[in-house]
């Protein structure tokens, strides 16, 4: 992981970046503008040096090296798993591969509308919809004794490009998420999921403080800064009881 902190941070300071030009050729304005951001975004290359499926598995990396979410032995559901970095991520955290023989083995169950190429130490439920009752049913099956230790959620709904409604409908799947926590989520277990910053954070995150010990709203280094993304961490799942936010 140090490996993977040192190289962002070289390309940080790197200004050299020719080869987004070249990619760039014959592209419409957004699209030069995407990939010109795409090509000098540091976490791009860190992932490709490091195998990962995509960019986003270094903020899953930040959260648990600042958080200590993932440990060998625990069972962890990945909601929107696809393309798999952040489950790759939890497999090499919580042991579920088994590659080190000196710790406990984890699992880890991933579920997504689309498809996820395997993954050594993953099981994949897709394409599967985790708000329906009937992949909840599957879900607790697929589960070592039917629940999880930890619930991650990197889902997002197709952007309409309206500010407000996509925020509104980010919050909706958080909440549904959450509804399943009761039927899933083992007590004293971790629930991280994505939201856009918006009107409806407030409520969610005040739903989550009466069911975990301690919630904090969390942005790692590799959320773009424009962006109004960040992810609620809730801990110490206790669900009827009401705790103080830290």
């Amino acid at each position: 992981m140090a490996r993977s902190w040192k190289l962002i941070g070289t390309t940080l300071r790197c200004q050299r970046f020719h080869a987004a030009r070249s990619h760039c050729k014959g592209r419409t304005g957004a699209e030069h503008l995407w990939l010109t951001r795409h090509f000098k975004d540091p976490f791009v290359k860190a992932a490709k040096v490091e195998s990962y499926r995509c960019r986003s598995a270094f903020k899953l990396l930040e959260v648990d090296d600042r958080h200590k979410i993932l440990r060998p032995g625990l069972r962890v559901l990945d909601c929107g798993a696809a393309p798999g970095a952040w489950s790759q991520v939890a497999v090499q955290r919580v042991n579920a591969a088994g590659t080190d023989p000196s710790a406990p083995v984890g699992f880890v169950l991933g579920v997504d509308l689309l498809h996820v190429f395997p993954l050594e130490g993953a099981t994949f439920l897709c394409p599967a919809d985790v708000t329906d009752p009937r992949t909840l049913q599957r879900i607790r099956e697929l589960l070592p004794g039917g629940r999880a230790d930890v619930i991650l959620s990197d889902m997002a709904p197709n952007a309409t490009g309206i500010r407000s409604l996509d925020h509104d409908r980010l919050i909706g799947l958080c909440s549904s998420l959450l509804d399943l926590t009761p039927d899933v989520l083992e007590p004293g277990g971790t629930f991280l999921c994505k939201t856009w910053a918006g009107s409806q954070s407030l409520a969610l995150r005040k739903r989550l403080t009466g069911q975990f010990q301690n919630t904090r709203t969390v942005k790692p280094r590799a959320s773009r800064k424009e962006s109004a993304e960040v992810y609620l961490l809730a801990t110490q799942y206790q669900r009827g009881k009401d705790f103080a936010e830290d």
